[in-house]
């Protein structure tokens, strides 16, 4: 959530400061400001709405000289959008300048102490209380003011600050939100997240928790929260800039979806030989994945859909217990983690609050963490005992699609991978399963071009009220993951839910042209599905059916029906989720939604 961009060197900053931002939207956020250091004095303009009205009062930074300056997306938390309450924010003199993403939880308590010696604050933000802490601390030396700030700060920050009296220096603070930094030429840049930095650099240092960084022109320094120097390395990035460009797509959601195909198959691709399932990444040994009891997979929305679907995958497959938990409720209820627990936690960004808050209560209790993340560095990815990257590559809209099709595969290869080494399926079976991955591509590439079809039907749908999804077993799971995307990005109202519990009570909500998508990918399961499809079309309901093809009995129980091609019965929700991805993109067009940028949510949720 929220977007920081810093920078410090040769050019004029506020355009790449701007064009920083830009690349930070689909974060989320409600205001926008900028603040440059001109050679005299911190300028600042900032604005409640979208980055387009700061680019229109700065005239795309021209109005704005200067090469040092910082720059923010706010999502709000503590205040209302407003112009006071953006970021950057200044103490009285207006000679120290911050921005910040996070939340200062004893930020009342701070702010009271200060008040009580003579500041005075004009926004409503815990923000400005940093700024002013600052200034209190303050005596000339800035790396000493800021550690003790830290000393007295509760909860999460990235934090981006100028000074006036260092017109040459720029200063990057992390605790708990992510942020990086890199060299660029003739300077150095600051960032929340990498699609802010690679038009500059694609060798980057990831701020790690109660870490400073330093900037000139020429150097970059870090110390820790005792002002003692620290080494770090840097890391690669091999992203492709253009990924992270529409590339004439009208939208993120639609390029990125497209993407899936390339996506899927450079997840799986360098972890099959021949006949055989490799991730070297993992670390553990057969006897090691033998010796697994239980498998605890944590996650957030889309991310917890996939985990789902994982369950039903590592249970049919290898024939271990799986536990799938949300992440913001994992720690509350006081988990059990006995000996022989595998604790696999997934998150596209590798940000994720309450998942890295998960994993870290895992790591106290004992478990061992394996991480599923897109984003190479990223926090989780570097507190995990080991790491499996989806190589979706760079993701921009809100909506996940591709990294979510690449967690699936990363699931599927792992309990491939168990099932293996637990003697759980034959070579020859094995091989079959090999084959099966290897023609997803393409046949979710046949799906995407069955979008005009899919685009038809969603535009009748455009003034539809409620939506409900069911499936049995692991169609369950993706009708999670059908649901959520429908209703984040076109905001009408839609849920979810196991088919089998429809007589306890959801059959109520049924009513005269209500719309049930109906999922039923496992054969076994076909004769119940369609008893349940029977069942809301008798009380006017009218029914999407998502099945395979061959399942010509469904013809007769559905209004309408989305074939999807014949893979085996673990498979399948990758193939099924496409047609729902189109379903819930084209109704939020149809309704003139803005679908990269949904309201009220954010792509990274770094704070609880």
């Amino acid at each position: 959530m929220c977007g920081i961009v810093g920078y410090v060197g040769e050019k004029q900053a506020a355009p790449i400061l701007l064009d920083g931002l830009s690349k930070l939207e689909y974060r989320g956020y409600d205001s926008a400001g900028i603040a440059v250091f001109d050679g005299e004095n911190i300028s600042m303009t900032k604005s409640r709405g979208r980055l387009k009205v700061l680019e229109e009062l700065t005239h795309n930074g021209e109005t704005m000289p200067g090469v040092l300056g910082i720059g923010h997306t706010r999502w709000a938390t503590h205040g209302e959008p407003s112009d006071l309450n953006a970021h950057p924010h200044l103490n009285k003199a207006e000679s120290i300048a911050v921005v910040h993403n996070g939340i200062i939880e004893n930020y009342l308590k701070l702010k009271k102490k200060l008040v009580r010696k003579g500041y005075e604050f004009v926004s409503d933000t815990d923000t400005e209380v940093i700024a002013h802490l600052l200034d209190y601390y303050y005596e000339g030396n800035p790396l000493r003011a800021i550690t003790k700030v830290m000393h007295r700060m509760e909860g999460s920050y990235a934090l981006g600050i100028i000074f006036k009296d260092f017109p040459d220096e720029l200063y990057a603070v992390r605790k708990d939100s992510p942020l990086i930094v890199g060299h660029t030429e003739g300077g150095c840049i600051i960032a929340s997240d990498v699609p802010a930095v690679l038009k500059y650099t694609r060798d980057v240092y990831f701020i790690e928790n109660e870490e400073i960084a330093r900037m000139s022109r020429s150097t970059m320094e870090f110390f820790n929260v005792d002002e003692e120097p620290i080494e770090k390395e840097s890391t690669h990035i091999d992203w492709d800039v253009d990924a992270a460009e529409k590339g004439g797509f009208e939208h993120f959601m639609l390029k990125e979806m497209y993407e899936q195909p390339k996506a899927i198959e450079d997840t799986f691709s360098p972890r099959i030989r021949g006949r055989e399932i490799v991730i070297e990444e993992l670390n553990m040994s057969d006897d090691e994945i033998r010796r697994i009891r239980k498998i605890m997979i944590v996650a957030c929305g889309s991310a917890y859909h996939a985990g789902v679907t994982g369950k039903y995958v590592f249970e049919g497959m290898a024939r271990i217990p799986v536990e799938v938990d949300l992440a913001s409720e994992f720690r509350y209820r006081d988990p059990i983690l006995e000996d022989g627990t595998l604790v696999i936690v997934i998150s596209q960004s590798g940000e994720t609050a309450d998942s890295l808050a998960a994993l870290r209560e895992s790591h106290a209790r004992g478990a061992k963490v394996l991480g599923i993340v897109n984003v190479v560095g990223s926090s989780i990815a570097r507190e995990a005992d080991n790491v499996m990257y989806t190589w979706a590559g760079p993701e921009i809209a809100v909506a996940t699609t591709k990294a979510y099709s690449c967690q699936l595969i990363a699931l599927y290869l792992l309990a491939l991978k168990f099932s293996e080494a637990r003697g759980e399926i034959s070579d020859r079976e094995l091989g079959e399963y090999i084959e099966d991955m290897k023609r997803i591509p393409d046949q979710v590439e046949l799906l995407l071009n069955n979008k005009n079809k899919i685009q038809k039907f969603a535009n009748r749908y455009l003034a539809a009220r409620d939506v409900f999804f069911v499936g049995r077993g692991i169609d369950y799971a993706i009708s999670l993951e059908g649901s959520l995307k429908l209703k984040e990005i076109s905001y009408i109202h839609s849920e979810a839910y196991a088919a089998g519990e429809l007589k306890h009570g959801t059959i109520s909500l049924i009513e005269e042209g209500t719309l049930v998508a109906a999922v039923m990918t496992q054969e076994d399961l076909y004769k119940k599905m369609i008893s349940n499809v029977v069942e809301v079309r008798t009380r006017g309901a009218f029914v999407l059916a998502v099945t395979n093809e061959g399942n010509d009995d469904v013809n007769k129980a559905a209004d309408y029906v989305i074939y999807i091609p014949e893979t085996n019965r673990f498979f399948t929700n990758s193939l099924a989720i496409i047609p729902l991805q189109l379903f819930g993109y084209y109704i939020a067009v149809g309704r003139g939604c803005d679908v990269d940028k949904p309201r009220n949510l954010a792509k990274s949720v770094t704070v609880e």
